[in-house]
């Protein structure tokens, strides 16, 4: 398994959660690494990827001043911090790699993907 998305669940609206995404080392090193979500009846939507090495960071506008991506290189994890969630939020999320970092979302569908996690936003 190159990467492994966990950290999902049931959270009340305005609520927060971390999603983590355990990649394998030799992706890890040289992969952009990000997340996509799809709910049922919609087409899956990009949220966010990061580059490798300290590479930039991009974002879904809609998501961009609720949504964090970050890199712990020593764990070789890549982090989705989700704050003020919306019952529209609710989907599966899945994290993804790909040796470009930009592009994700229109140009780019990334060759590697994790199992996704289910979030769930209800009251």
């Amino acid at each position: 398994v190159q990467l492994q998305a966990s950290g999902g669940g049931l959270v009340q609206p305005g609520g927060s959660l971390r999603l983590s995404c355990l990649v394998s080392e030799r992706l890890f090193s040289h992969a952009a690494v990000g997340w996509f979500r799809q709910s049922p009846g919609k087409d899956r939507e990009f949220v966010a990827v990061a580059g490798w090495g300290g590479g930039r960071k991009y974002y879904a506008d809609s998501m961009k001043d609720r949504f964090t991506i970050s890199r712990d290189d020593a764990k070789s994890t890549v982090y989705l911090q989700m704050t003020t969630l919306k019952p529209e939020d609710s989907a599966v999320y899945y994290c993804a790699a790909d040796f470009q970092t930009t592009g994700w979302g229109t140009s780019v569908i990334p060759d590697y993907w994790g199992k996704g996690t289910q979030v769930t936003v209800s009251s």
